[in-house]
């Protein structure tokens, strides 16, 4: 179990952090070209996917492992389409980031039905995969957009999504520490050897 939170909560912190770092720089790049989103999209496509196969090969259970293995093949594939493609437009860039988000939803929606993952998980999984989809939506709902306006977007749904990970990733950090403490407590409780009874004498009779 703790071997499970400690994965779990350094999944969190390295992509919160990750989804930080691009969200603040998708937004203090005003007059990003969408060569320079491609690049960005496709270098946090890359390190999200590595963070799953990590997570995915470090889980005892099938089902976290092929919800993890599934997430990264996912980021994956899209990190390898944007860098395929020799020059997209706006619009197919906006496309391809909405499929992805969309994509990334449904699998982590998918991912928290099965078993083999704590209900906390279960439920990060739910509430991640509504906000992806919920984003990818939006991309869908305004094709239209240009780089700028996908770049604005695209950073504040890793500002959100990043906080929310990393605080949470710490939380269970600490978590983690208050069991693993309580537990050795516990274990010391237990191996505490019993006092040792005097011997019973018969009194003597005079």
């Amino acid at each position: 179990m703790f071997k499970s939170l400690n994965s779990l909560s350094t999944s969190l912190i390295l992509r919160g952090l990750l989804a930080v770092a691009v969200g603040i720089i998708a937004l203090a790049w005003p007059q990003v070209t969408v060569l320079a989103l491609v690049i960005v999209f496709a270098v946090y496509a890359f390190i999200a996917a590595g963070l799953q196969a990590m997570r995915a090969f470090s889980s005892h259970a099938a089902g976290p492992v092929a919800g993890h293995l599934l997430l990264g093949l996912v980021d994956l594939a899209a990190g390898v389409i944007a860098l395929a493609w020799p020059g997209p437009t706006a619009l197919v860039l906006v496309l391809l980031v909405g499929a992805w988000a969309t994509a990334i939803g449904l699998v982590e929606i998918f991912a928290g039905f099965r078993a083999g993952e704590p209900a906390g998980t279960r439920a990060l999984f739910f509430l991640s995969g509504l906000v992806s989809i919920a984003f990818g939506i939006v991309l869908f709902a305004r094709p239209d957009m240009g780089a700028v306006a996908l770049a604005l977007l695209f950073g504040l749904f890793n500002l959100v999504h990043g906080s929310w990970a990393l605080a949470l990733g710490i939380e269970l950090r600490r978590t983690r520490k208050t069991l693993h403490s309580a537990v050795r407590e516990t274990d010391l409780a237990d191996t505490k050897p019993s006092p040792v009874h005097a011997p019973f004498r018969r009194p003597v009779h005079q």
